[in-house]
């Protein structure tokens, strides 16, 4: 009991601690790893990547990428400034790559450094979708999802550990590990990695429309997402990400908050859907 009442007493001190506040939320995260250590190891995996693929630069698309990128970059500011949080990116050193390969992915990394895969530029289709693309991902760092999810696996990890602590001689402790595992990934990690992606959606929107892109568009390229996937997905509670229609749908509920929320920052009409 004194062995349990310690690892109970320690995680709530560490929980207590370690947070942070997401701000397009204004809600307490988790942040067990601090940025200062997050950035630089982010920058240390970026170049590695870069390092073991071809790089694409000086052309059209990959010139696009950058344009698109920083226009986001500036719209992230804007909003961040008006709404109390000036110097948020003073960390950031926002970087824009285009890498030679058929996945279809873009990510971008604690600290701005973001790639996209030529993969995806056929579903995209345009510049816009590439904005929601965008968008989506450079608020996946903005609002610290990476922080957070390192942070809950440190969680998973230390119950199992107490589990294990608690359990030690237990006949049990087999059983114990087995349904600890499926229960912490389905009904824990996987609703919160699916959370991260729903917010990372609308706040995506956001910057593509303040950006000066129609967030109208961000449902057609999850259709076309959708389209090339043929259907086959895992059922979405044993998903990282939203089922597409679910995602499609909640798009375009979001589309008009988006726009509205635009007009605050003087953006009233949109560029061109620019095909490339």
């Amino acid at each position: 009991m004194k062995t349990k009442n310690i690892i109970i007493t320690t995680v709530a001190t560490l929980l207590f601690l370690s947070c942070s506040t997401n701000p397009f939320t204004g809600k307490q995260t988790m942040a067990f790893v601090s940025n200062d250590q997050l950035f630089p190891a982010a920058l240390q995996q970026y170049n590695q990547v870069l390092s073991e693929n071809k790089v694409i630069t000086g052309t059209p698309a990959s010139k696009m990428i950058t344009r698109v990128g920083q226009r986001i970059a500036i719209a992230a500011e804007r909003w961040l400034n008006a709404n109390g949080y000036e110097g948020y990116l003073k960390d950031y050193v926002w970087e824009y790559s285009l890498i030679d390969s058929e996945t279809v992915n873009a990510w971008c990394m604690p600290g701005g450094k973001i790639a996209f895969y030529t993969g995806i530029l056929p579903v995209a289709e345009n510049e816009t979708a590439i904005a929601a693309i965008m968008g989506h991902e450079v608020a996946h760092a903005l609002a610290n999802h990476g922080q957070q999810r390192m942070s809950a696996a440190y969680i998973q990890q230390g119950v199992a550990v107490a589990g294990n602590v608690l359990l030690e001689g237990d006949e049990n402790i087999d059983i114990y590990n087995q349904a600890y595992g499926i229960a912490s990934n389905v009904g824990g990690m996987l609703p919160f990695s699916r959370a991260h992606e729903t917010e990372a959606d609308k706040i995506g929107l956001y910057l593509m429309a303040i950006a000066g892109y129609n967030p109208n568009e961000a449902a057609k390229l999850w259709e076309r997402m959708e389209a090339k996937s043929g259907g086959q997905a895992p059922p979405e509670f044993l998903s990282t990400h939203p089922a597409n229609q679910s995602r499609i749908d909640e798009l375009n509920k979001l589309a008009p908050q988006a726009i509205a929320e635009a007009k605050n920052f003087g953006v009233t009409t949109f560029r061109p859907l620019g095909k490339y």
